[in-house]
C-alpha cells in the first residue's frame, strides 16, 4: 500500500443480517491532512470508524493503517492512534487531571509533562481541577480529545467530535482540529453530518451515503466543482423567466420565491438587469455567487441534504 496514505480501505464491508451497513468502501486518507467523513446519520461512518479501530470485525475487504494490513495490525500500529468513537466516558466525580492520570496509568504510562501538555492543547490547563461533572458539553469533549492526545498520536478518528455543541464550541473544536493538522502534522480522520462544521478546514472530503462512498474529492477541487449564478430579486419571477427564456433563450434557472438565480453565464448580468428594467420590471438586488455545498452535496445524493 502506498504509505502517503496513512489509512486506506479496499471494498470494505459491514453486514448485520442480510443488512449491508458498509458496501465496498474504498477510502484514501492521505499523511498529515484533514479527512472529513461526511453523510446522514446513519451513513455508515461510524461503523467503518470502529473497523478501522478493530472493535466490530468487517465482513469482507480490507484495510491498511500506516502501510499495514488489517490482519497484521497490532498494538504498535494502535499506539500511532488516538480515538473518539461516539461519548467520551470518564469519571463524574475525578478531575480532568485525575481523569487523564488514571487513563495514561491503565495504558502502562505515567508521564505527567505529556498530561499537561494535553491539557494545554485543548485549554484546559486552567480548569484541570474541576470535578469533570461540572464541566460543559464543550469542555467534556476537548477534554475527550486530550485523552485521546496525550500519548502524542500521529493519527486521530473521531466521530462527530462536535455533535450536541454551541457554536462557541464548535468553532473551538473545529480550530484546536486545525492547530493540530497544522502544527503537529497530524493525520485527521473526523466524521461529521453537518457540514458547515469542516469545511474550513478539511483537505478531503469523503461522502457517505446509504453505507456506500458516493464521491472522495479534494476540497480544492470541490469548490470548483460549485457552478456559478448570477442572482436577481425582482418583482415578477414568471414575467423575468418569460424574458429571459424570448429574449435570451436561457431555460437554466432556478426560482425561490422573488429570488431568480441564471445559470446560464452566456449573458453578463448588466445586459440582463438592462432587459429586465426596460420591460417594466423592479430589480432590487443583482449579485454573482457560487452554489451552496449544501446544495452541491444535495444533489449528488439525491436531494435529500447532508444535515
Amino acid at each position: 500500500m502506498d504509505m502517503k496514505y496513512i489509512i486506506e480501505t479496499e471494498n470494505l464491508t459491514k453486514k448485520y443480517g442480510k443488512v449491508t451497513v458498509v458496501d465496498n468502501v474504498n477510502i484514501h486518507v492521505p499523511k498529515g491532512k484533514i479527512y472529513a467523513f461526511i453523510g446522514r446519520n446513519g451513513a455508515g461512518k461510524t461503523t467503518l470508524m470502529k473497523m478501522l479501530l478493530k472493535l466490530i470485525s468487517s465482513t469482507n475487504g480490507n484495510f491498511y493503517l500506516f502501510g499495514e494490513k488489517s490482519e497484521k495490525i497490532g498494538q504498535n500500529i494502535y499506539r500511532k492512534i488516538g480515538s473518539i468513537i461516539e461519548t467520551p466516558g470518564f469519571y463524574e466525580n475525578l478531575t480532568a487531571y485525575e481523569n487523564l492520570r488514571l487513563l495514561m496509568r491503565l495504558s502502562g504510562q505515567e508521564k505527567k509533562e505529556k498530561l499537561k501538555i494535553a491539557l494545554e492543547v485543548v485549554g484546559l490547563h486552567n480548569e484541570y481541577t474541576k470535578p469533570f461533572s461540572d464541566y460543559s458539553l464543550g469542555m467534556k469533549q476537548r477534554l475527550g480529545i486530550a485523552a485521546s492526545i496525550m500519548h502524542e498520536p500521529e493519527l486521530l478518528i473521531l466521530d462527530e467530535p462536535s455533535n450536541g455543541l454551541d457554536p462557541i464550541g464548535i468553532t473551538e473544536i473545529r480550530e484546536l482540529l486545525a492547530s493540530l493538522s497544522r502544527d503537529r502534522g497530524t493525520t485527521i480522520f473526523i466524521s461529521s453530518h453537518v457540514l458547515s462544521e469542516i469545511e474550513q478546514i478539511a483537505d478531503v472530503i469523503g461522502i457517505m451515503h446509504e453505507g456506500r462512498l458516493i464521491q472522495e474529492i479534494k476540497m480544492s477541487e470541490l469548490y470548483n466543482c460549485k457552478r456559478i449564478y448570477i442572482e436577481f430579486e425582482v418583482s415578477d419571477t414568471a414575467k423575468a423567466l418569460e424574458i429571459l427564456r424570448k429574449s435570451y433563450g436561457i431555460t437554466d434557472f432556478q426560482v425561490q420565491g422573488n429570488i431568480l438565480k441564471v445559470f446560464d453565464m452566456t449573458y453578463k448580468s448588466d445586459v440582463i438587469n438592462k432587459t429586465f428594467v426596460e420591460n417594466g420590471l423592479m430589480v432590487t438586488k443583482v449579485n454573482e455567487n457560487k452554489e451552496d455545498l449544501e446544495v452541491y452535496f444535495s444533489k449528488l445524493i439525491g436531494g435529500e441534504g447532508i444535515a
